[in-house]
């Protein structure tokens, strides 16, 4: 009968050659080398940071992250004004300076010049000195040369960043494409004028965009009420619903909007609500509605707006890291903002 070798006299399990040994270990790798989560010094995609007028200016860049950290006009859970911090922070796997989309076969960072512009002032408890702030920030940013993406903060931001874009390019017309579940076209919030079921309204009424061009995307629910609606239809404006979307396609949806929101202006301010998302995949989020876009829908929609129009800036709003599980909203926030920087490379 064989006898079994002992494993003590089995040869020895070595990793000898495991590593690749630097001479210098400790300066081996630079910090936009390390891992997200290792030496991580806030900034998106460990962009360089260009927060001022005259650093934005000497960057020359193509698009500047700015933050807007203001939840205080939320109608329901707060939490969004941790959104930048954690759409900034959110999981990844590669540096920027290798950074390369599968989807579009570029390396959007060879292209493009990036930039964070970090966040407006914003103090709580404020919101209308809030909305002042942003406006001005992303208003200074667009002033710089360079293509605001703002991440939010509630959707109230959207009426000061939208605004200071359309100031930034008038006389040209902007056109606006907004994903979301909701309207958010209310006439008030609680006898407040300003809130995040208020801004398209405010943006519509107070000139910056005509309600023809605006365009908006994956409708559903129980809200805004039918009179909104009305109201809606009486400013021109178009809408294509979660249902229209099952019915038709995601990609002929967006392709109808996109030409609705050029149907006369020369360029498009993207807003997206990430609780167009349904909640299963976006659970991170101030007011969720189930029933909505899946992730995969959500990114290309983002590609293929990006990838037609002259885009003038884009928010990215409503992430609520309080509510949200294992990063996954923080992350789907994060890969719409690559999705639509890759699309801007690709163009080029």
């Amino acid at each position: 009968m064989q006898s079994c070798v002992a494993v003590s006299d089995a040869p020895d399990f070595r990793l000898e050659s495991s590593e690749l040994r630097a001479d210098d270990e400790f300066e081996e790798f630079a910090s936009v080398d390390l891992p997200y989560y290792s030496d991580w010094r806030g900034s998106f995609e460990k962009l360089p940071w260009a927060t001022d007028d005259e650093a934005l200016r000497a960057a020359a860049a193509d698009v500047a992250i700015v933050g807007a950290p203001l939840d205080d006009a939320v109608s329901s859970r707060p939490g969004a004004r941790f959104g930048p911090r954690a759409i900034r922070s959110a999981p990844t796997a590669w540096s920027s300076s290798d950074a390369w989309s599968i989807q579009l076969d570029v390396e959007p960072y060879a292209h493009l010049r990036v930039v964070d512009a970090g966040d407006a002032p914003v103090v709580p408890g404020r919101v209308a000195r809030g909305l002042r702030v942003i406006h001005e920030k992303v208003h200074r940013v667009a002033s710089a040369g360079a293509t605001p993406v703002v991440l939010g903060g509630d959707h109230s931001i959207t009426f000061p960043s939208a605004a200071a874009v359309a100031r930034h390019v008038h006389p040209r017309k902007v056109g606006i494409v907004h994903f979301d579940a909701h309207a958010d076209t209310g006439a008030d919030q609680w006898g407040s004028l300003v809130g995040h079921g208020t801004p398209m309204r405010r943006l519509i009424e107070e000139g910056w965009v005509e309600g023809r061009n605006f365009v908006q995307i994956g409708l559903r629910g129980y809200w805004p009420e039918r009179e909104t609606f009305d109201w809606m239809l009486e400013q021109g404006l178009r809408w294509h619903t979660m249902v229209e979307i099952e019915e038709r396609g995601s990609e002929a949806v967006i392709a109808d909007a996109i030409a609705e929101a050029l149907d006369g202006p020369e360029c498009i301010y993207l807003s997206l609500d990430i609780d167009v998302v349904d909640p299963g995949m976006a659970p991170g989020t101030g007011t969720p509605e189930p029933g909505g876009l899946l992730a995969r829908e959500l990114l290309r929609g983002v590609r293929q707006i990006v990838g037609a129009v002259d885009l003038v800036g884009m928010d990215v709003v409503e992430v609520s890291p309080p509510y949200d599980h294992a990063e996954l909203t923080s992350m789907l926030a994060h890969r719409a903002v690559l999705e639509a920087l890759s699309a801007l490379a690709a163009k080029r």
